[in-house]
């Protein structure tokens, strides 16, 4: 494992971090009423309460006939059809004696107690229907209010709304649904050697040039948290520099978000630039990949420095900036929960900081490991489909259960 420099200042754990991070995130109070088409991937600020109930009457689950138990005594009973019921009819009772042809969804009449669906039953051409099989009392009934009750809270203060969500809300009339407003997010890129996909071709590019792809990546991820995003571009690396486009940031802006320039050589100008300006009262974490983190204020916008390696990039957005931004919207399950999985490889090398690999499940369902766990080798991040999550000073051998996170929920 590797050891700590004599006299260096120990690095804060992931978990302090995140801690103090989050407590930073004060939650919106001003929101936004929005149509429900426009509210996938928001977070409702009201508790949803249902005026009504679901289905409102007790309805047919199958196309068939709406009988009365008590009147069938034995399997082939012939009874007249008195009524057809389609989905959204007002039926009559259902009379003494008699079937009535009925469809799914269709309102179930008083004096029903079971359905009998369509393919238990033989029509005659005299009008009457034989029913070949004895039906039992609720029987292919969906009650009222089965799924929703009058009254009840169906989608809570806090939620993350996604398809399903949204359909829900409709279902018990909703048009119109309070959630909190997007946080505004500026994000710029620092550093020389940038440039962009399309400014210069493969075969120009000078030595040292390498083409921005965390600027990509990270307006997408904003983009799926229902941000904002106020792309400034790439900043040179000079300090005049990042301290007018840190001022710029911070004027119309929630949070800023940079990447690169955290780290702590003579050309990374962020510290001093936020220094200057405003605060920063968390800098380098414990973790691989991913220990140049920083976080402060800048005026009244909140910064977040993340690393200029792609990977140390992706992992320190997807386990700290993801629940920040959900918080400030006021989510109230800001992380998905860890799987326990077979590890298929071996890990020998324990490392004096928390690691995050990047794995993938096999068809024998456990996992395995991408070959090379540089934090420059973005390629791991698209072969995988989750993190293995190693504590400090941990080996892992072939067999062991790992803590694995899944990217298709961080990624959401």
């Amino acid at each position: 494992m590797n050891a700590p420099r004599p006299g260096a200042k120990p690095l804060r754990s992931l978990d302090d971090a995140l801690a103090a991070l989050l407590a930073q995130a004060e939650p919106f109070a001003d929101t936004q009423a929005v149509s429900p088409f426009d509210a996938d991937g928001r977070v409702l600020a009201e508790d949803l309460v249902s005026a009504l109930q679901v289905p409102p009457q007790d309805n047919s689950s199958m196309d068939g006939y709406a009988v009365r138990c008590a009147e069938i005594a034995d399997e082939g009973v012939p009874l007249p059809v008195s009524q057809r019921i389609p989905a959204g009819a007002a039926p009559q009772p259902l009379q003494a004696g008699t079937a009535a042809r009925i469809f799914t969804g269709a309102p179930v009449p008083a004096g029903a107690d079971a359905i009998v669906m369509q393919e238990d039953t033989e029509a005659q051409d005299d009008g009457k229907v034989r029913i070949l099989r004895m039906p039992v009392p609720g029987q292919w009934i969906r009650a009222s209010g089965e799924d929703i009750t009058r009254g009840s809270t169906v989608l809570a203060r806090g939620e993350r709304l996604g398809p399903a969500a949204l359909g829900l809300a409709a279902s018990i009339g909703r048009d119109r649904i309070r959630v909190a407003r997007r946080p505004r997010v500026a994000l710029f890129s620092t550093g020389d050697e940038l440039v962009m996909p399309g400014d210069v071709a493969p075969e120009a590019m000078k030595p040292g040039a390498i083409y921005n792809s965390n600027r990509f990546f990270l307006r997408s991820l904003l983009l799926r948290l229902g941000c904002e995003v106020d792309d400034l571009g790439i900043v040179p690396d000079r300090r005049d520099a990042t301290v007018q486009a840190l001022q710029q940031a911070a004027t119309n802006n929630d949070v800023i978000l940079t990447s690169g320039g955290v780290s702590v050589g003579e050309e990374d100008h962020i510290k001093p630039a936020v220094e200057q300006l405003g605060t920063l009262d968390l800098w380098q974490i414990s973790m691989k990949p991913g220990k140049p983190f920083a976080h402060g204020r800048v005026g009244q916008a909140h910064f977040i420095g993340l690393p200029g390696n792609p990977v140390s990039s992706f992992v320190t957005f997807l386990l700290l900036v993801r629940p920040f931004l959900l918080k400030l919207q006021g989510a109230t399950r800001l992380a998905p929960p860890a799987l326990q999985l077979p590890a298929h490889f071996d890990w020998p090398r324990a490392d004096r900081r928390r690691e995050f690999l990047r794995a993938r499940r096999n068809e024998a369902g456990g996992l395995e490991l991408f070959p090379n766990q540089s934090s420059g080798v973005l390629t791991s991040t698209v072969w995988a489909d989750g993190l293995v999550d190693v504590p400090a000073g941990q080996t892992i051998a072939r067999g062991d259960l790992v803590r694995f996170l899944p990217l298709a929920e961080l990624l959401a």
